[in-house]
């Protein structure tokens, strides 16, 4: 996991967490549009599920400010790559447009509250979006990368009543939950990627929104690009090994690592030792200008549509 409490393994910032070292973290670093004032503003995990997951929903930001703003009071809108997918592995994301919030809360209470989501067959290669309001749940047989907001509020509705070693059950957040929900109309879901094959490299635009964009690289090739000033980056490597150049240093990257570009960087090389695979995500300062731009280079808007979620 990527979060408040990770630590830097090099640069100068090495050893020290991401919290204290976000706070302190000079604008050539975080970017002109961030704000260091917040915690980071992006969580990042690998779950791996033998298990369903509960029945749960978040808040947005403005519902996390009403009722936990002890708890930072950020809400969480947040995607899933599957990196692995057994045969039959599904989600669940968004309640059935039919489904009314006291018919929800019956369905609670007759342990059929799974019933009441949509179902969604996934297989490796899979993004799938969750936005703030929509209940979800995972199924098991599955490894994912999340992005998320960087928030751990969480209501839970239903956990198939399940005990621990105490007989204990879980606690439920039912009635908070249902004021955050979303009935009638949903949002999310499997998303359909932009593909752009560019030169040594295919680009897939994932989701965007106004908390992250997510995109995946594919390349064997070396591969040349630049930061922007406003954002840093963040690199999650799926596959392969290789090196970071950056003028007149180089790093070693490996599957699994998590790497924070400076905004200021400016231009760097990926120099694959074998076929790699990544998740780029950012925070954008504008997402009229990210269309905008990707439309300039040859993306057409109308796609872009599909995984843009304003």
């Amino acid at each position: 996991m990527t979060g408040n409490d990770s630590r830097f393994a090099n640069g100068p910032f090495a050893g020290q967490t991401l919290r204290n070292a976000w706070r302190a973290m000079p604008r050539q670093w975080a970017g002109t549009a961030s704000d260091c004032k917040r915690d980071f503003p992006l969580l990042i995990k690998f779950l791996f599920t033998e298990a369903k997951l509960s029945v749960q929903v978040h808040p947005g930001d403005e519902q996390a400010a009403q009722f936990e703003p002890e708890l930072g009071g950020r809400g969480k809108t947040e995607m899933w790559y599957m990196l692995r997918a057994q045969t039959g592995a599904e989600v669940m994301v968004g309640l059935k447009p039919d489904i009314t919030a006291d018919e929800f809360r019956r369905c609670i209470d007759n342990s059929t509250a799974e019933d009441c989501l949509t179902r969604i067959p996934v297989q490796a290669g899979d993004a799938i979006f969750v936005p703030a309001g929509a209940a979800h749940s995972i199924g098991p047989g599955l490894l994912l990368c999340e992005i998320q907001q960087h928030s751990d509020i969480t209501y839970r509705v239903y956990d198939y009543n399940r005990a621990d070693a105490s007989g204990k059950l879980r606690d439920l957040h039912i009635d908070k939950a249902l004021q955050v929900m979303r009935f009638g109309p949903q949002k999310g879901g499997k998303v359909e990627p932009v593909r752009v094959a560019r030169r040594n490299a295919k680009e897939n635009y994932l989701a965007a929104c106004a908390y992250f964009v997510t995109e995946k690289w594919e390349f064997e090739g070396v591969l040349e690009r630049r930061t922007h000033a406003m954002h840093f980056d963040i690199l999650i490597f799926l596959e392969g090994h290789g090196q970071i150049r950056c003028g007149d240093e180089q790093f070693a990257y490996r599957p699994t690592e998590v790497w924070m570009l400076p905004a200021r960087l400016g231009e760097y090389q990926l120099e694959p030792a074998s076929a790699t695979s990544l998740l780029r995500t950012y925070v954008p300062p504008n997402l009229k200008e990210w269309v905008t731009e990707l439309a300039n280079h040859g993306v057409a808007k109308a796609e872009l549509m599909r995984v843009l979620h304003p």
